[in-house]
């Protein structure tokens, strides 16, 4: 412990934090985008007509089959091909990561939708509300609330996940911890300290999640 140099890790501390904002508003954008689009994506799964089950079923079992890393290399020289003009790493990542999630948080609200009593949609039918009512105010509230566990997992792999970035040059944390690790050859001390952070932020979510488990069960 004598040849670690702690004080790399102090003075590059407004550098990684900036890195960690940037890991924070993906997972964030990525958690929203990803969640809404993999909702509607479980609605067609079980009540769309058939060609969007077609539709929402390939394109669950296409994102859910490829790495996460090549679905990132895609869309940073795909979307630029696709309008014509380039677009900041931040952007086509974001874009990368909302997609593929939404495959996940899709599987994740078809269990939740189907996890509502049967008795609760005909309940909302029988008071005069229409499908679309029912959907919106009786069967979707009860879905996010009995998943509530399981997508604040879902999260904590997303934010994993972003370390991811670096191969588009996003200066995410675990990016910026790298740099610094090269820059000042101290790459024991930053990636201690890059793990260490990771696992505070991950194990303190985790927490959380078996408190809610808790919380439901009692």
């Amino acid at each position: 412990m004598g040849d670690f140099d702690f004080l790399v890790i102090i003075e590059s501390l407004p550098f990684l934090f900036d890195g960690l904002l940037i890991s924070f508003q993906l997972t964030f954008l990525a958690l929203l985008a990803g969640l809404a689009w993999g909702t509607i994506l479980a609605v067609m799964r079980i009540w769309g007509p058939a060609p969007l089950r077609w539709f929402s079923a390939i394109y669950v079992n296409v994102f859910r089959s490829i790495p996460l890393i090549l679905v990132i290399f895609w869309f940073y020289f795909l979307v630029p091909l696709l309008i014509g003009r380039p677009v900041g790493n931040f952007t086509s990542a974001l874009i990368a990561f909302s997609l593929f999630e939404a495959a996940y948080y899709a599987e994740i609200m078809r269990a939740g939708l189907n996890s509502v009593s049967r008795g609760q949609v005909y309940a909302g039918l029988a008071i005069g509300l229409s499908p679309r009512q029912n959907l919106q105010y009786v069967i979707l509230p009860q879905a996010f609330r009995n998943m509530i566990p399981v997508l604040l997992t879902q999260a904590i792999i997303l934010f994993q996940d972003t370390s991811l970035v670096y191969v588009v040059a996003l200066s995410d944390f675990m990016t910026s911890a790298s740099t610094v690790a090269k820059v000042e050859g101290r790459l024991a001390e930053m990636y201690l300290f890059a793990a260490l952070v990771y696992f505070l932020i991950c194990f303190s979510g985790s927490m959380l999640v078996k408190h809610l488990q808790k919380k439901k069960v009692a």
